[in-house]
């Protein structure tokens, strides 16, 4: 959940680590701080709340030098102060320490250093790292590599780590277990970070180092070994995405540009995954048809925003297959009896790839045999790494908190998986597979024209976001559509937001409903009996004077008799029409926050990945 970031080389690491900061801010903004080799010191600074609190610390007490690691944080252990920012040190002060992740067995650590004769003095977890280390060092370790690989055998948890010390000046030391670290590779510099978008500027050379690897930095080069000493060959990849897709290109915030790049996000999936015949060719994930004939049975699992999708998932697949589905959020799923067979494939969805309960839930199912995909945005990520396919979603980085590309990215990629595996399964005609592909190109422009209407959508969300909670129902495949929509609204604009699914409005929440209750209702046209189950839903929400929000196809006078206030989308097919829908919904929660004034962003208490259970 925080950010790391360090640098060894000839140049001067702090605005080189500030800037990394910068681009890792959206992963923690409790606190942030430095530490740099300077002249034979191990300076530091650090300070509670953004960074640019830290900035102007520097600017009073300025620092240099050619070493360094920074920190933004996001707290679990102890509340945001300056005496739980990082980096922490040892009892000397000659050893600086950086962590992202959780040392789950600090406090019995904690209890066996003190009587060893340390002193703490945080809440944090993260404390005993370096303190560790120096005991081993006093205990005779030989180097402060073993001194390391001894303190991190005795820890249990997850960390990412970046490591300073005055007895190896010229070296800077990182590793992971757990928690996302990669090291960037530069032409007589070396850097790590949590995440690519930190270094993209610097180099697009990296290493994903793995759980239980530790790395030795110098300006000169790289040595990667596993913990028990045993030297590992590391593997330099090369980012595929360009610098400038880490930034705001012209928008007032991350997560507007990233609203508007779904259209694209939709149609390079289209353009990699379907022929020109109308043939869904999935190819690249690894496997072949053969592959895909033993699944008797689908488990998805996911958290958070993917766990919608998957739900989405559920629906498209057993629409147009004749595969049951089952899904299970990966914080639940990894501590049930689940009843996995080899027979079952397991689909786990990430945009990080690194969330850390669908982690521990794939790896459980591929104890059980099973085979495990994976719907993923991120290269060379745990979740990528551990997957038997992946579905790389190639939605670019996401920078704000909010996930909205990579959410409408991961339901194409279940469209395509739907119709592929129809297709392979004799379910769908190849007539039937071109229609369904050909209603799905149109989705990238009916998005264009909701963004279009972005103007109508700021009123209605002007007019809606002073109230102190909002409903959001929806039916079949919008069903999900209200629960992210919801979602969306919480995260970013703090306006407390249900989802429901429409039918059990009458089994509880139509107890909320007053004048004062805003209550989004999707209602785009369908062939079947949910768009008039969807009406009457919404004639009830009149009785009861309740302000009713319509997400509906544009000229639908029915609708437009019963809703206050409409949020026009074209129709499209009705399986497809949630990646129209939520793109109304995400500017909706958009424009409510500006109205409400938070920061979109980065919302308070929330992090972009979730690597910490």
């Amino acid at each position: 959940m925080c950010g790391i970031v360090g640098y060894v080389g000839p140049r001067d690491a702090v605005p080189l680590l500030v800037d990394g900061l910068k681009r890792l801010e959206y992963r923690g903004y409790d606190s942030a701080g430095l530490a740099v080799m300077e002249k034979g010191r191990l300076e530091i600074r650090k300070c509670v709340g953004r960074l640019a609190a830290l900035e102007e610390k520097l600017a009073r007490e300025p620092l240099s030098g050619a070493m360094g690691i920074g920190h933004t944080r996001w707290a679990t252990h102890g509340e945001p102060s300056e005496i739980n920012s990082h980096p922490h040190t040892d009892s000397t002060g000659r050893l600086a320490v950086v962590h992202n992740g959780i040392i789950e067995n600090f406090e019995k650590l904690r209890a066996e250093l003190e009587k060893k004769g340390h002193r703490f003095r945080s809440e944090t977890d993260t404390e005993v790292i370096p303190h560790l280390i120096e005991q081993e060092l006093r205990e005779g370790a030989a180097d402060l590599a073993e001194a390391i690989r001894r303190a991190l055998g005795k820890a249990r948890g997850a960390y990412a780590l970046g490591i300073l010390s005055l007895d190896d000046p010229e070296t800077m030391y990182a590793a992971r277990l757990g928690s996302p670290l990669i090291v960037g590779v530069g032409d007589g510099e070396q850097f790590i970070a949590s995440d690519v978008p930190a270094i993209l500027n610097q180099t697009r050379r990296v290493i994903y180092l793995e759980d239980g690897e530790l790395a030795i930095l110098r300006a000169g080069g790289v040595q990667v070994m596993r913990l028990d000493g045993t030297p590992v060959e590391p593997e330099v990849r090369e980012v595929r995405f360009q610098p400038e897709a880490a930034e705001r290109a012209g928008f007032e915030t991350f997560m507007r540009k990233e609203i508007h790049e779904q259209p694209r996000v939709l149609r390079a999936l289209l353009a990699r995954h379907v022929n020109d015949s109308d043939e869904v060719n999935l190819a690249d994930i690894g496997w072949s048809d053969e592959d895909w004939r033993p699944v008797r049975r689908i488990v998805i699992v996911s958290c958070g925003t993917a766990y919608y999708a998957g739900l989405y998932g559920r629906l498209i697949i057993e629409a147009l297959t004749g595969t049951p589905v089952e899904v299970e959020l990966g914080s639940e799923f990894r501590y049930r009896d689940a009843k996995l067979a080899p027979d079952i494939l397991v689909v786990s969805v990430s945009q990080s790839g690194e969330t850390a309960d669908t982690l521990a839930s794939i790896r459980l199912a591929r104890r059980a045999g099973c085979r495990v995909l994976s719907i993923c945005n991120t290269q060379g990520s745990s979740l990528a790494r551990e997957s038997d396919g992946l579905f790389y979603t190639e939605a670019g980085p996401e920078i704000g908190v909010a996930s909205t590309k990579a959410y409408t990215a991961q339901l194409m990629a279940f469209a395509l998986i739907a119709i592929y595996l129809g297709r392979l399964q004799g379910e769908l005609t190849a007539e039937q597979e071109a229609g369904l592909v050909r209603d799905l190109r149109a989705v990238p422009d009916a998005i264009h024209y909701v963004l279009s209407r972005e103007d109508e959508i700021r009123t209605v969300a002007g007019k809606h976001c002073d109230g102190p909670s909002a409903l959001y129902l929806g039916r079949k495949f919008n069903y999900p559509t209200a629960l992210e929509g919801a979602l969306k609204n919480k995260e970013i604009s703090y306006q407390h937001a249900e989802g429901y699914a429409a039918g059990e409005m009458k089994h509880g929440p139509i107890a909320l409903i007053n004048e004062y209750l805003p209550v989004v209702c999707i209602c785009t046209r369908t062939r079947d009996e949910v768009y008039e189950k969807m009406i009457s839903n919404m004639k009830e929400v009149e009785a009861r004077h309740g302000r009713i929000i319509a997400v509906a196809n544009d000229g639908d006078e029915t609708v437009a008799r019963l809703a206050g206030d409409m949020l026009v989308v074209p129709a499209v097919r009705d399986e497809f029409s949630p990646m129209v829908n939520v793109v109304a919904l995400q500017l909706l929660a958009y424009f409510a926050a500006q109205a409400r004034g938070t920061d979109i962003d980065k919302p308070r208490n929330l992090a972009k990945s979730v690597t910490v259970e």
